[in-house]
């Protein structure tokens, strides 16, 4: 039975992007993957954004190999390390304080799913509230907390049971023409209206899997006022565009606001490694001791790899990289691909092309695939076509990768 075969026995249905990718792959440097066959594609998938700083990149495995070749602890639940200590000053004293943010550090799990978790658990605790309002579009997670926010359709199926003690707002771009905070205002302020007043609002302030939408940096201001109004907790999802992602560490910078509470994983792992946290205003942190904990939220190996790639993050001034990059993505799309039936959106080093139809999305990424390749699909219908390569990506084969996607457009679609 060869290793595809192996998959295909035995492994469950719920697999997914191997379907995307059918290879089975073997290693990976910066942003090139090699399959067994000893294939090599350009990822513009980026382990769904757990990659920022590439595969396997130098400093940050040589601080990952150096902590595991001195015999440091590797499991310590919440008890206090010297790996924790270091990634707390760390991030309060480099990223933190200098963006004028004070913010305590919870430490929820190893997933997404487990930061979002814990904040939806904080603000209702703090508040005495039992309802979130979530944005539609929205993905947050697979556990059923998450899960209640994410709108996705077939991920809600799920699910399995009825998720509950969420109201979904319409997003901004959905009702253009609509001041969609201010129907916050009145469905808030309406006595017949049917919503209570929530906990919190979560967002993310660019929707990924929802289909590459940047949200107006005005309405995240005008949101910003709208819950210090009504003493409603603002939540920021920073587990995919956060991490210098939209150009900026966090990506709610360019809107000037502070979060009462931000959620971060993937590309906060590292390398790649699972680790999550959770920031929070020292004045909402209720919880008592325990009251939310996990075996792996002592993840100490992930924890010398976050600080490592913090450390890289601003001694390789990723953050002007990034912007760098966006220019170089924009003006392609633009000049390149842009036309009838293609609409561009994106920010930083996250983009998407919305083909219209998932059928239309599916065949363009298979061309590509076929092309050495490798980018994935998001939004409605998974009509989008979402580039999402690694920040620091060489440019030269951050446009190889574009011209073959180009290529893979002008083949399969009309």
């Amino acid at each position: 039975m060869n290793q595809k075969e192996i998959f295909e026995t035995y492994e469950s249905e719920v697999r997914s992007y191997c379907r995307n990718f059918p290879a089975v792959f073997t290693t990976a440097k910066g942003s090139v993957i090699t399959d067994c066959d000893g294939n090599s594609y350009i990822d513009f998938f980026n382990g769904a954004g757990a990659l920022n700083y590439g595969h396997n990149n130098d400093y940050i495995k040589g601080k990952v190999v150096e902590y595991l070749m001195g015999d440091g602890i590797m499991h310590a639940l919440d008890m206090m390390t010297s790996p924790k200590a270091e990634l707390i000053q760390f991030m309060e004293e480099k990223i933190l304080q200098p963006r004028g943010l004070n913010y305590k550090i919870l430490f929820p799990g190893p997933t997404g799913t487990n930061t979002v978790e814990a904040a939806l658990k904080l603000a209702r605790k703090y508040t005495g509230r039992r309802t979130i309002w979530a944005l539609m579009g929205a993905f947050h997670g697979m556990t059923l907390g998450a899960l209640a926010l994410t709108s996705d359709q077939n991920s809600r199926k799920g699910g399995g049971v009825p998720l509950e003690n969420v109201v979904h707002m319409p997003a901004p771009y959905m009702f253009p023409e609509m001041d969609t905070v201010q129907y916050m205002e009145t469905v808030l302020n309406d006595d017949h209206s049917g919503i209570e007043k929530p906990a919190a609002i979560i967002l993310e302030t660019t929707q990924a899997e929802g289909g590459i939408h940047v949200l107006p940096t005005q309405y995240l201001k005008d949101l910003r006022e709208f819950c210090d109004r009504h003493e409603i907790l603002l939540i920021v999802d920073d587990i995919q565009v956060g991490c210098a992602r939209s150009g900026t560490f966090f990506s709610f910078e360019r809107a000037e606001i502070v979060p009462d509470i931000v959620c971060l994983s993937k590309s906060i792992g590292g390398i790649g490694l699972p680790f999550a946290l959770t920031l929070l205003k020292p004045e909402i942190d209720c919880f008592n001791p325990g009251e939310h904990n996990g075996t792996f939220r002592g993840n100490q190996l992930a924890m010398v790899a976050s600080k490592a790639g913090l450390e890289y993050m601003l001694e390789a001034h990723v953050e002007e990289g990034v912007r760098e990059r966006e220019e170089i993505i924009r003006t392609f799309l633009e000049k390149e691909i842009a036309g009838p039936g293609r609409e561009i959106r994106g920010i930083g080093c996250i983009w998407g092309i919305d083909v219209g139809t998932g059928a239309r999305s599916k065949a363009v990424i298979q061309e590509c695939f076929k092309n050495n390749l490798i980018l994935e699909r998001a939004g409605r219908d998974d009509s989008v076509i979402k580039i999402m390569p690694s920040l620091v990506i060489e440019k030269d084969l951050l446009l190889q990768g574009l011209n073959i996607l180009k290529k893979a457009m002008d083949t399969v679609l009309e």
